[in-house]
């Protein structure tokens, strides 16, 4: 049985619009598509976590439209625990605007509003917590309030002060950024990437269709004595929509993590789950089960990483 995973951040509706190329200041451009779907980092990474069959709550604000667009049943559909969300009735759910150029570049814009709250919010005491993309004070009590921390800053980290942002990495254990928010995480902490080393044990730095680096380090009285760097291969799929890529590839290292397997394995499961997700539009359209995922997982990866990664499953 794996462990339960608590899953705290964004619950949105997200607005994804299409265009040719981005405007830019003071001029416009055409959408050639603009679709709704549900979305918000935290919520994207319980449902895909619920699919693959792991055990997961959702510690979440939303707004009032929450069940109005029947987001509850979707999220209940999956398999995720509702029990623990926020609710403020005088607040509409948050809302992600994410324009995609023909290039796969990305711009989003992000309206809080029941988010917003998160801040007055009391974290729960839980054993193991992934902190997505929110307000950085919730996530500072958080981090104290959790037996084992991972942390995922995303787009947020504009939004982030120094001292809660130190609060957060000295409590994490397992830290996922892609290679612009390591930078920025260093900027606004004012550590070098050596001192990330020394107080955290799993580094985890997704680098697009580039992959993903595993650094597993080795801590002995506040000093990494031993970090071992590990390059893991981006699962190639035929991409439509590349929104939620990194969400699904948490909930994919992180579902495996609570089984049990070694870090390098959860990457590459990681890596799977992100394949699919990408193929469909929607960042919860297309989320494999544990099945699925193991299907492909057998045609990218080796046997004798297989036969590890089946082991639990007897």
């Amino acid at each position: 049985m794996s462990q339960k995973i608590s899953v705290t951040g964004h619950t949105s509706v997200d607005y994804l619009l299409t265009v040719e190329q981005m405007a830019g200041p003071n001029s416009s451009a055409p959408v050639l598509d603009c679709r709704e779907y549900f979305g918000g980092g935290a919520a994207n990474v319980a449902a895909a976590i619920a699919c693959l069959g792991g055990d997961v709550e959702l510690i979440s604000p939303v707004g009032k439209d929450f069940e109005q667009k029947e987001y509850d049943k979707e999220l209940e559909r999956f398999g995720v625990d509702l029990s623990k969300l926020y609710h403020i009735p005088d607040q509409s759910l948050s809302k992600a605007f994410v324009i995609t150029d023909a290039a796969s570049n990305q711009t989003t814009y992000f309206y809080w509003g029941a988010a917003a709250k998160l801040a007055e919010a009391k974290p729960p005491h839980v054993p193991f917590v992934h902190m997505v993309t929110a307000d950085c004070f919730f996530n500072a009590k958080m981090s104290q309030a959790a037996d084992f921390v991972s942390f995922d800053p995303g787009q947020d980290l504009v939004t982030y002060q120094k001292e809660p942002l130190n609060t957060i990495l000295e409590n994490t254990d397992i830290l996922f950024a892609n290679r612009h928010e390591i930078r920025r995480v260093m900027e606004i902490s004012d550590r070098t990437f050596e001192e990330l080393k020394n107080m955290i044990g799993l580094i985890i730095v997704t680098c697009d269709k580039e992959g993903s680096m595993l650094y597993e380090n080795e801590i002995k009285d506040g000093k990494c004595i031993r970090s071992d760097k590990t390059i893991i291969p981006a699962v190639l799929a035929n991409a439509v929509d590349p929104t939620g890529a990194g969400d699904s590839y948490k909930a994919g290292f992180l579902t495996a993590f609570t089984k049990g397997y070694p870090p390098k394995i959860c990457c590459q499961v990681g890596s799977v789950v992100s394949s699919f997700v990408v193929e469909k539009v929607g960042c919860q359209t297309n989320l494999p089960d544990w099945n699925r995922m193991k299907e492909r997982y057998a045609l990218h990866f080796n046997v004798s990483d297989l036969d590890e990664f089946r082991k639990d499953l007897k």
